[in-house]
């Protein structure tokens, strides 16, 4: 039976925007307070304790209000001076998107780049950055989603302060589903978001800045105040007695509490397994069936997304589309090179459960059994995806 576009879908397996948890819905659902109540400037900086003790950060991540395409921009805005050279880390579209933001407060913007279905070679950044010693900040993303690929960070990040550079971390996509931390990978701005593995809805992001980071920032003449690009602005608004540069979103504020009490509730390295599993057998259904990854190898490949190749022949709209029509679930598409090369299969927060890896599996290969002649076994790949479960 064929769904009307219009219809909502049952199951929302994209890359994100993802589906939140029913006690982030509640939450969002909270009577909102005054920001200046004292009952929730308390609650406020309990959330922003609780953010730190997730990403492991020296001090609280700021909480901006608007989702990390913001905090990215501001990052930029606020570490890059007109003196800097940047070293910009491309092994995807939103890294190489970057660029675009470095570029408008310096003009000494550097490109380490690889294919778009390989990542960074720590060994490699090593002879760069000894054969460029003039870069004081580098720039990575970590997964880039339109490939479903994930950066070595952690080793990127010691090869990074081996150097004596400011590392700028894009963590949105990663962070709560991987084993990655602002502390793990020594990042100076560790920029990431709770609308993807934290299960919340878009709206907000966290920042976090390390010591180096902070006085960095603080000298930067260029560095935004008075700006919604502004992190100066935000540096003590977490605490309680502090003033607001302006009004925060308050039913944000208790959703991503109550997605935070879930994480750390559950405790990260489970948290991070579930992710893993459920993308170790949805990869593996996919393999089992004759389909391929669009990553080079598997051992690159992100726990919290994966790129599924398109087959020759095949339109990708179309297939995204009839998986939407016919089974409810809804896939995210390429971007940029990606676009039309590759079908997204997100893992993420609520959705980074094994049984969703099967609802995936389903959808997308009983979509491709209705466009062409060309059948693949779908119980092969159900059963080798159960096979990883267990």
């Amino acid at each position: 039976m064929m769904r009307p576009a219009y219809a909502q879908p049952l199951f929302t397996l994209t890359t994100g925007p993802v589906d939140v948890y029913p006690a982030v819905s509640r939450a969002l659902a909270m009577p909102i307070w005054y920001d200046y109540d004292p009952a929730f400037q308390a609650c406020f900086e309990r959330v922003s304790l609780k953010a730190a003790q997730a990403l492991a950060s020296e001090t609280p991540p700021l909480i901006l209000q608007g989702e990390p395409v913001l905090a990215l921009e501001a990052a930029a805005a606020s570490l890059i001076g007109a003196q800097d050279v940047v070293l910009n880390l491309v092994s995807g579209v939103y890294g190489a998107g970057f660029a675009d933001w470095a570029r408008r407060y310096t003009s000494q913007v550097e490109e380490l780049r690889v294919a778009f279905n390989q990542v960074i070679d720590p060994l490699e950044l090593d002879r760069w950055l000894t054969q460029h010693p003039d870069v004081t900040v580098v720039a990575v993303c970590h997964h880039d989603t339109p490939s479903g690929t994930l950066n070595p960070l952690d080793e990127i990040g010691r090869v990074v302060k081996q150097h004596g550079k400011l590392l700028l971390v894009d963590a949105v996509s990663s962070f709560g589903g991987t084993a990655v931390t602002a502390a793990s990978c020594q990042a100076d701005v560790f920029v990431t978001g709770p609308n993807k593995c934290l299960g919340c809805p878009p709206g907000l992001s966290l920042v976090a800045v390390s010591e180096a980071g902070w006085q960095k920032i603080s000298s930067n003449p260029a560095a935004p105040r008075a700006s919604v690009l502004s992190l100066l602005d935000w540096r003590y608004a977490w605490q309680a007695d502090q003033p607001f540069p302006y009004t925060p979103s308050i039913a944000e504020i208790n959703a991503l509490e109550a997605a935070l009490d879930i994480y750390l509730q559950e405790g990260a390295e489970q948290v991070w397994a579930r992710h893993a599993l459920t993308a170790q057998a949805f990869r593996a259904g996919i393999q089992a069936m004759g389909l391929s990854l669009w990553a080079e190898s598997e051992s690159i490949a992100s726990p919290t997304a994966t790129a599924v190749r398109v087959p020759s022949g095949v339109n990708e709209e179309q297939w995204r589309l009839r998986a939407r029509e016919s089974y409810g679930v809804m896939f995210s598409a390429g971007r940029g090179e990606t676009l039309g090369k590759v079908l997204r299969v997100g893992h993420m927060g609520p959705t980074a459960q094994p049984m969703f890896a099967i609802i995936a599996l389903t959808a997308l290969a009983g979509a491709l059994n209705q466009l062409r002649e060309e059948q693949i076994d779908i119980a092969a790949g159900i059963a080798a995806a159960m096979q990883v479960i267990g």
